[in-house]
């Protein structure tokens, strides 16, 4: 497995709405473990494909508890419902390291996807789980964790980005 590079914001792949996936086959899957080592390393707890470039609906997570992994594939994901009770919770994302915001999301969701294997699957989430699933499948819609937050604090966000890629690229 390798190790990928993740996008930093400001970046217009990561406000690029992604396309569906036509066929998991060998190339697919060793990109998802890809993605899956990659998320670990950072260390983060999803990882969606526009964040490492590849503008495809597909996105893996990880909410397992007490190190114990629980790796999760989602090709192709479609909310079918959302809870009407909503909760607040500070979200980070890997592609806009050390920034966090308070985010309403749902609190259970219903989500329809395919699995790493290609099978047709329905999924009751909630909690952190529904959390991290909602906020990966923004992604994959071209929508940053920073889009739920004020327009000035948006703003404030994207600013100090902006400059963390510059002093990077100067390195």
């Amino acid at each position: 497995m390798a190790i990928l590079n993740i996008i930093l914001a400001p970046d217009p792949r990561l406000t690029t709405r992604a396309v569906p996936v036509n066929d998991i086959d060998g190339d697919l899957k060793r990109l998802m473990d890809d993605m899956l080592e990659t998320m670990y390393a950072a260390p983060g707890i999803g990882l969606a494909a526009p964040q490492v470039g590849v503008l495809k609906r597909f996105f893996v997570v990880d909410v397992g508890e007490n190190d114990a992994r629980d790796p999760r594939f989602f090709v192709n994901p479609e909310i079918t419902k959302r809870s009407e009770t909503k909760a607040v919770y500070e979200e980070g994302c890997l592609s806009l390291p050390k920034q966090y915001g308070d985010v309403e999301r749902a609190e259970a969701i219903t989500v329809r996807y395919l699995d790493r294997a290609g099978t047709e699957r329905m999924l009751d989430a909630d909690g952190m789980l529904a959390r991290c699933i909602q906020h990966e499948m923004d992604h994959l819609d071209g929508i940053l964790f920073v889009d739920h937050l004020s327009a000035l604090k948006r703003r404030m966000i994207l600013r100090r980005m902006t400059k963390v890629k510059r002093s990077k690229q100067a390195d």
